[in-house]
């Protein structure tokens, strides 16, 4: 039974440390990760800010990081490749546990990484392995996928039917084909218990697609 668990460490324990640190307001959102032949992880990270000249100058600075190279330019973001210095050894404890890190994001001197492991076990593993080498990560919340595939986007079996009814009756068709009363009364339960599924569901999915966060239940 696989393990989805998010776990949060300081950025002095990880990577980017003095630009997280340097640039209050900026946060970073790793693209992926790509593994190079000389045991060197390189990987693609998003940033957004109102200062990139103040973020540019950290990153040359910031001792984790070296190579840094923008590839695109937007509004509010950019997409920066670089090189993981002296940093990557929390991260390769964690990936050396059976394990996959499905997303991993940076703010206020902190890193949000949402994990899947095989199961409970390697997770607990995992977290012996990083206290033994001196790295410490809190753990926010874990759940199990439970052998269902609503698990895996942090919803419970009730909030993810009511989610995919609602797409199946036409509740969020432009214009609505469904109205909510006459949605709550086709699923048998009151105009608030539905309302109020479907906005822990959203933020449930919300939070498991987009962000890291623990699952909020019925």
């Amino acid at each position: 039974m696989g393990t989805i668990a998010e776990l949060t460490m300081p950025a002095a324990e990880f990577a980017l440390r003095d630009a997280l640190v340097g640039v209050p307001d900026v946060e970073f959102e790793i693209e992926r990760v790509a593994a190079h032949r000389e045991e060197r992880l390189i990987p693609f990270v998003w940033a957004r800010t109102d200062e990139f000249e103040t973020l540019e100058a950290a990153l040359s600075d910031d001792p984790t990081v070296d190579g840094v190279e923008c590839l695109s330019e937007l509004d509010d973001e950019r997409l920066y490749r670089m090189d993981w210095v002296d940093s990557i050894d929390p991260i390769r404890t964690i990936l050396d546990g059976d394990s996959t890190v499905l997303s991993a994001t940076g703010s206020d001197g902190r890193w949000r990484l949402r994990v899947l492991f095989s199961d409970r076990a390697s997770l607990s593993a995992t977290y012996g392995r990083c206290r033994e080498a001196g790295f410490e990560f809190e753990v926010a919340s874990v759940y199990d996928l439970a052998g269902e595939r609503h698990s895996r986007y942090g919803l419970t079996e009730e909030q993810h039917d009511t989610l995919v009814g609602g797409v199946e009756r036409g509740y969020y068709s432009v214009p609505r084909e469904i109205t909510l009363g006459e949605f709550a009364a086709a699923l048998g339960i009151s105009h608030q218990a539905l309302s109020e599924r479907l906005r822990r569901g959203h933020r449930n999915l919300i939070e498991s697609a987009l962000t890291t966060g623990a699952p909020e239940e019925l």
